[in-house]
């Protein structure tokens, strides 16, 4: 049985002349983090709408950096951001909760109850009214039905999930350090199926980082010859989505190296020990991440009738407005828009920059549904494509419209590039002078810790 939610359900006074609007956007993500913090900023301290956030868990962190935590290149802790301390700041509520349903006629989302690691509820099934409703939830790792990936593959979904794998790795050095037997057939091998941005980016880092971490007194571990980084793809081509180009330049960087790459090689089973191939080749490995597709979470499949395609994406109109509902909005990485413009037709593909271009144009589109005026439809603007190899290179192509095409790029100015991205982000969370001051404390704090997270 839910129960409303005695803040979120209630309607308040606006200016004496009847109720607020009630705005609630599912997810916390890119997307989702940006649009209540701008809305709260905008609508929410002014008494014009009541903003809402619902996340089912605690602190935000940029997705494309989980690849970082997985290396231990990156302190989770310094780059994430509380809920609910945003949430103070920028004039929006937080409430905590994983979204299971819609009810679309009155109105409401179905939040399941809340439950801490220790298996103690914290807070009980809920509805949440809402006016304006915006679904942020992001994807999933989709695992196209292989067996074994659910029991033995990790899949870097969520930062917990990136940490745990870490320190697997870590274990698995200091396992092998102190062990008094020879080192086994692909006992140091990690095995990466899936060579998008992802899988690309994790075994450029993962090749620096394991080094180093050798380098800390792990003398018995000779990198070289035991440290084996095998990266799989289904496709004829590593980065398949990205220009031609740009595969060839990371397929040269990580080669040189010295990661395997191993393009027209698909799945067959993730084993205990390893992968096996469709021709029957077993990959020997102590661990295995499997990044090789995404969908979206499985509850929207059936939100009360919305349309959704194959990977469970919702299926949205150009003004973002789910097909069957003026009143549901979708964005990122779960919503299924067309790129208007595009030849041949397609969808935009799920990026960060995409979601963060959704939620700048939803906080025009909420502010018009406040007055009363047509929604706007939204385009997406293509910047290009940048894949980061550590400290060793950044690729990519930027669509230069200043100069009439696309603009190859590479090394350290595409490196700021990518940098850059994150930015972008921070600055729409926190403000200029927040990200100018931590980003100096971190660089600060970088020169007196370890270059690898030990534990």
């Amino acid at each position: 049985m839910t129960t409303p939610d005695p803040s979120a359900g209630r309607a308040a006074p606006a200016d004496g002349r009847g109720t607020l609007h009630e705005v609630v956007v599912v997810g916390g993500g890119a997307g989702g983090l940006e649009l209540v913090t701008r809305l709260g900023n905008r609508l929410g301290r002014r008494g014009r709408a009541r903003v809402t956030l619902v996340e089912k868990t605690r602190a935000h962190f940029w997705k494309p950096h989980l690849h970082e935590i997985a290396a231990g290149s990156m302190d989770l802790a310094s780059y994430e951001t509380n809920y609910l301390a945003q949430s103070h700041w920028h004039g929006f509520q937080y409430r905590i909760g994983e979204m299971t349903g819609l009810e679309r006629k009155a109105r409401r989302i179905c939040v399941a109850p809340f439950v801490d690691e220790d298996g103690d509820q914290v807070t009980p099934a809920r509805t949440f009214r809402y006016d304006t409703l915006v679904i942020a939830v992001g994807s999933l790792t989709h695992d196209f039905g292989v067996p074994g990936v659910a029991q033995y593959a990790f899949r870097l979904e969520t930062p917990s999930e990136a940490d745990r794998f870490h320190r697997r790795l870590v274990n698995t050095y200091i396992r092998a350090q102190a062990q008094a037997a020879p080192l086994q057939p692909g006992q140091l091998q990690v095995v990466l199926i899936g060579a998008g941005a992802t899988g690309v980016e994790l075994a450029a880092e993962l090749n620096r980082t394991t080094r180093t971490l050798v380098s800390y007194g792990l003398d018995r571990i000779d990198p070289d010859k035991d440290i084996r980084l095998v990266l799989l793809e289904a496709s004829p081509r590593i980065l398949p989505a990205l220009p031609e180009r740009l595969a060839k330049a990371a397929t040269r960087l990580l080669e040189q190296l010295g990661v395997q790459v191993r393009t027209s090689s698909r799945v067959q089973e993730v084993l205990p020990d390893g992968v096996r191939l469709v021709n029957g080749e077993v990959i020997r490995a102590e661990l295995v991440v499997w990044a090789a597709g995404i969908k979206a979470p499985e509850f929207l499949r059936d939100l009360d009738g919305l349309e959704v395609n194959a990977i469970n994406q919702l299926v949205v109109t150009p003004t973002l407005q789910t097909t069957r509902d003026p009143n549901v909005f979708a964005i990122g990485d779960c919503a299924a828009c067309s790129w208007i413009g595009a030849q041949p037709p397609q969808t935009v593909p799920p990026r960060a920059q995409a979601a963060h271009q959704q939620a700048s144009h939803m906080v025009g589109q909420v502010e018009r549904i406040l007055k009363g005026r047509p929604l706007r439809p939204w385009r997406y603007r293509d910047f290009g494509s940048l894949v980061s190899l550590g400290q060793y290179s950044t690729v990519g192509n930027l669509m230069g419209s200043l100069v009439g095409g696309n603009l190859w790029i590479e090394g350290y100015f595409a490196w700021l590039m990518y940098v850059s991205l994150y930015k972008l982000h921070e600055l729409a969370l926190h403000g200029f002078w927040k990200v100018a001051l931590d980003t100096l404390a971190r660089m600060i704090t970088r020169r007196t810790e370890p270059h690898v997270k030990l534990h």
